[in-house]
């Protein structure tokens, strides 16, 4: 009988665990396709089966690292640039662009403080010290090492030549830049991003897609005026809320009651289709 209670207590201490783990973030990210948050980044760089590599784009005297991961396709491949948050090139981002990978486009990723951090290095590791660095960057200097970044992806010889832009927070906003900025960009993904100037939308061509966090005004409340313009104007402009999730929701997935988590697996599913749309 005490072997049989033993038996009976592991088993329900397994069921259990495996309840707990089914419905844990990281195992909803593994399942559901969608990037890691911050916390499971590093992780899933170590078990990732698709080749990343650090490159080093030239552009004249500069020299820009940027971190590029190829998709497991036996055909040529799109090119996404990641456009980092105000936190610079972090973990986080390599691994959204490995998650970019697994969906078939071929990931470049340029650390915009290339030559900025103490001594000359790159991205800080300690996040205020690159915040404060990456709010300092010239907005003419990020646009040009943005395009030597998507030339570079273009010319690979896997990829298609179209290019396309995601970026998250700080790098939301640049990606609309670059939209605005870029005439052969094919499309841009802006995640919890600040809209551009009213002036400068008359000149994008590509469609954008805006994703955004219910519970962040700041953010929020540069939408309208932008939207309004994009729809006088013609051009091709889609937005998705996500109620009670809040900024940064893709990186902070455990964050706001589960409306983060909740928002990520909702806006990952339409990035990946509007870029294939857009891409292919």
């Amino acid at each position: 009988m005490r072997f049989q209670a033993t038996a009976l207590l592991r088993v329900l201490t397994s069921v259990a665990g495996l309840a707990i783990l089914l419905h844990s973030p990281a195992s909803v990210q593994a399942a559901g396709g969608i990037p890691p948050d911050m916390e499971n980044a590093r992780a899933r760089l170590n078990e990732s089966p698709r080749h990343g590599e650090w490159a080093e784009i030239k552009d004249g005297d500069d020299t820009i690292s940027a971190w590029v991961v190829y998709p497991e396709r036996p055909d040529k491949a799109p090119v996404v640039v990641i456009v980092h948050t105000v936190a610079g090139l972090t973990d986080w981002i390599r691994a959204v662009a490995d998650q970019l990978a697994s969906e078939g486009f071929i990931a470049v990723a340029p650390d915009l403080l290339s030559g900025k951090g103490p001594g000359g290095a790159n991205t800080p590791a300690e996040r205020d010290a690159a915040a404060k660095l990456v709010r300092s960057l010239d907005s003419a200097e990020v646009m040009r090492r943005l395009s030597a970044a998507a030339r570079y992806g273009a010319s690979l010889p896997a990829a298609t030549g179209e290019f396309g832009c995601v970026g998250y927070c700080w790098g939301g906003g640049i990606c609309f830049d670059m939209a605005t900025e870029h005439r052969d960009l094919d499309a841009a993904v802006v995640y919890y991003g600040r809209s551009s100037s009213t002036a400068s939308l008359q000149r994008i061509q590509a469609p954008v897609l805006g994703l955004y966090g219910g519970s962040d005004a700041r953010i929020n409340e540069t939408i309208p005026q932008a939207e309004a313009e994009l729809s006088r104007l013609g051009k091709p402009f889609e937005k998705h809320i996500y109620e009670g999730a809040g900024h940064g929701f893709l990186e902070r997935q455990s964050g706001q009651d589960g409306a983060n988590l909740k928002a990520s697996q909702q806006a990952w599913p339409r990035t990946i289709e509007f870029l294939k749309e857009n891409l292919e």
